[in-house]
């Protein structure tokens, strides 16, 4: 069933068959029929609709281009860092939320904060072809940011980058940690995972010119929903 999800017999959107059916074709238990379709599940290729069944997913995944996105030119000409990844997909950021608290240890030594510095938290989540695909926290220095369009839902274009460059913190420089784990069950409700469908974890590090590290961003990805690309020069 997956080569043929994965070879075209059965196209995105299209209902697989019924659980007899499987059971009859295969000559196999219906708790193996089961498991087997739990397995598609988990592995994003198949979701199940209550009362009609089995279906190949039809999401197309986000293609995350890890360099080009961040280039300067970009977000300094008000462009968003999705711009070049959506494809003129539908792409809407249907939670925001701005706070203000103490930095804790580790953000504060993300930031070369003392802990209890307090910093900007903004925590937004991302929604593409009305799928949830990511979350993202923000830190920053408030004392850095306060008063500012960063503190605002809406930090207008180019966003937060954009307008550190115009508080005079220029981001030249990127640093980005990946690894994969398991979802917390907050973060299976944010991004509505289907069981068993493993998180990407991306932190990056904007830095300025003098080496100051000026915004720590620590996103959760759906890892069912995206193709990380980095095309860089040997």
């Amino acid at each position: 069933m997956r080569e043929a999800i994965r070879s075209g017999d059965f196209a995105p959107g299209d209902r697989l068959p019924g659980e007899n059916d499987l059971m009859a074709a295969h000559d196999v238990a219906r708790m193996t029929v089961r498991q087997a379709l739990a397995v598609l599940g988990g592995e994003g290729l198949t979701e199940a609709r209550k009362g009609s069944g089995v279906f190949v997913r039809s999401f197309r995944p986000l293609r995350r281009r890890g360099v080009s996105r961040l280039a300067a030119e970009g977000w300094s000409g008000g462009r968003s860092v999705w711009a070049a990844e959506t494809e003129r997909r539908a792409l809407a950021v249907d939670r925001v939320e701005v706070s203000e608290r103490a930095a804790g240890a580790r953000i504060a030594g993300a930031l070369d904060l003392a802990p209890e510095d307090p910093v900007c938290v903004r925590s937004r989540r991302y929604v593409l072809d009305d799928k949830p695909v990511l979350l993202s926290v923000s830190y920053l220095s408030a004392a850095l940011v306060r008063g500012t369009p960063i503190t605002a839902p809406d930090t207008g274009p180019g966003g937060t980058y954009a307008r550190l460059a115009e508080l005079g913190h220029r981001p030249v420089r990127f640093r980005e940690e990946i690894r994969c784990r398991m979802p917390t069950a907050d973060e299976s409700d944010g991004l509505a995972l289907p069981p068993g469908t493993p998180v990407v974890l991306i932190g990056r590090t904007a830095y300025t010119g003098p080496g100051t590290a000026v915004e720590l961003n620590e996103m959760t990805l759906d890892a069912s929903a995206y193709i990380l690309e980095y095309d860089f020069d040997a």
